[in-house]
């Protein structure tokens, strides 16, 4: 590991709990935050997680100023459980309607900034289990305490299925982020080792300043992570980013051939900004068994990209205003 990163971890590495809501509040003065939730199908948890964020960071301390979940076309009860818990829902489709959307998480987590206005941007997936508020006061608290911090990557460890205490004392708790810890950390090691001290790179909970999102392209799918960390690196610096621990993150898990369209598109991903000449070809060939044997399924890799939202008329428009 760098020297350069060693000192970044002892700086920039944090727990939640050194930053209590008493100390954030007295730090947040003017500033406000958004919490944006990207949901697709997520009926399940998205009313819990929406819940806790209310009662918690809105209602027993005003942290959180606006409380936004995107729908990306479910087609199960997402939009109305979240509203229900007291979420405002808004459909991807219905922002920027002259650009027609995509399908991808970071088509959606782009869009959410012409949705939202809070001066300090949190996303959080919506299919966390057993979620605590930790995972957005303890990301946003290092962008309110510090004015040198401009971007924070939650860490936690990642159970893979369900992993009860003992477990967790036993060292399994760390066996989830299989394409993090097979794709992502050898591609940041080998070509952005600054990156190498991100214990979860591709973690879906972070939290940054808008000023700084809205001049980042944002990947339309599963490299949006990968390609904002990245970015971010190059934009502001390594000491303005940092990480903190939030505990243990359960989820629901991809199969293994979703984790294998997740890794191409993350290594399309990290080959588009290490080179804008020749690219690998965009497509992944899987294979299921069927009747007859194995058959083949090519899918697209995500390719496309979205600008920085700060070149599209209608969000400097409404930041002109």
């Amino acid at each position: 590991m760098l020297e350069e990163v060693e000192r970044w971890l002892s700086r920039r590495s944090w727990s939640a709990a050194d930053r209590p809501l008493p100390r954030l509040m007295a730090a947040k003065r003017s500033a406000s935050v958004s919490v944006v939730l990207p949901a697709l199908n997520e009926e399940a948890t998205v009313g819990e997680i929406v819940t806790v964020i209310r009662r918690e960071l809105m209602e027993a301390v005003p942290l959180v100023d606006e409380l936004v979940v995107i729908d990306s076309g479910s087609s199960d009860r997402t939009a109305e459980v979240a509203r229900a818990a007291g979420a405002r829902v808004v459909h991807r489709d219905s922002i920027l309607p002259r650009i027609p959307a995509v399908p991808g998480k970071g088509e959606v987590l782009w869009r959410s900034l012409m949705a939202t206005s809070g001066d300090i941007v949190c996303f959080v997936d919506a299919d966390l289990r057993d979620f605590s508020a930790d995972f957005v006061s303890g990301i946003v608290g290092p962008l309110l305490t510090d004015p040198e911090v401009q971007f924070v990557k939650a860490m936690y460890d990642r159970p893979l299925g369900d992993t009860d205490p003992d477990s967790l004392a036993s060292g399994k708790a760390g066996q989830g982020g299989r394409v993090t810890e097979l794709v992502a950390r050898p591609l940041l090691n080998l070509h952005w080792p600054q990156l190498a001290g991100f214990v979860q790179p591709l973690g879906g909970e972070y939290a940054a300043r808008r000023s700084l999102l809205e001049r980042l392209p944002f990947p339309v799918g599963y490299g949006v992570e990968l390609g904002l960390l990245v970015d971010a690196l190059h934009t502001v610096g390594l000491d303005a980013l940092a990480q903190v621990d939030v505990g243990s993150r359960k989820h629901r898990h991809q199969d293994g051939q979703a984790l294998g369209r997740m890794a191409a598109a993350i290594y399309r991903t990290a080959q588009l900004r290490l080179s804008r000449g020749h690219l690998v070809r965009p497509a992944l060939t899987q294979f299921e068994r069927g009747e007859d044997g194995f058959v083949p399924r090519t899918h697209a890799v995500d390719t496309e990209e979205r600008p920085p939202m700060r070149e599209i008329g209608e969000y400097a428009a409404r930041r002109a205003a």
